[in-house]
């Protein structure tokens, strides 16, 4: 899971590059709750939280994994996995680095070829609406986590043809550009906007999920968080165009 979770998690970035002016198909209350999350957000400059990441295949079954996440505008995010060993993806908001210490190496890629569905939460630092994001959207009928909350189904934009995964894709650090999600399910707090859950739910089975808790807003953050220097002796690895 080391890898391919994070692969998964961030195509939307990709799908953001090739947004069309087509409207999206959204249900009037799924449009509500989106403008409550997009209003939640739409203010502040930083972002921390807790979060807990879960990858599951047919393969490899559960896997779990946590750590803290912040953000900072304009589109920069800094993931420290914690548990159960450390790693670290950054975006500085034109590269993406994904670094494990254990493996001695980083992977690096411009922005505009990662594939990686962490910034799907590009929304959160005001780069992306979900109406840019979603060919359609509309309420799901998934129990949510907690009481109160409710789920958006979005089904993501994009024109290349879905592909399923493949045995080297599922073992590479960044997935390709073509690869694309089946649906996405946001876990949401219709009253105060809050996102509390982010599902992927990819072709084969996969399944990707990010719970957050703890969000903290306008924290002073370093800029520093949001820089990468690979540490000495550990080998940079492009990705390919």
């Amino acid at each position: 899971m080391k890898q391919t979770a994070l692969s998964l998690l961030a195509g939307a970035l990709a799908i953001v590059a090739s947004i069309h002016s087509a409207r999206a198909d959204i249900t009037p209350r799924a449009a509500a709750v989106a403008r409550a999350l997009e209003a939640r957000y739409h203010d502040a400059k930083t972002l921390e939280a807790i979060f807990l990441e879960r990858y599951s295949d047919s393969h490899q079954g559960l896997q779990a994994e946590s750590g803290k996440v912040y953000f900072s505008r304009p589109g920069r995010m800094r993931w420290e996995y914690e548990a159960p060993e450390q790693k670290l993806f950054v975006s500085d908001g034109k590269m993406v680095w994904f670094y494990v210490p254990s493996d001695h190496t980083v992977t690096r890629a411009p922005i505009k070829q990662s594939t990686d569905w962490r910034t799907p939460l590009a929304l959160l630092t005001g780069k992306a609406k979900l109406s840019q994001l979603c060919q359609s959207l509309d309420l799901s009928s998934e129990v949510p986590g907690a009481q109160g909350n409710v789920v958006l189904r979005c089904r993501p934009r994009g024109e290349k043809p879905k592909k399923g995964p493949t045995v080297d894709n599922l073992e590479s650090p960044i997935a390709p550009v073509d690869q694309q999600f089946d649906e996405v399910l946001l876990e949401v707090n219709p009253d105060t906007g809050e996102l509390a859950d982010v599902r992927i739910l990819e072709p084969g089975g996969i399944e990707l999920e990010y719970r957050f808790g703890n969000w903290q807003e306008n924290l002073p953050l370093a800029e520093s968080l949001f820089r990468f220097q690979a540490p000495r002796g550990v080998a940079i690895v492009e990705q390919p165009e």
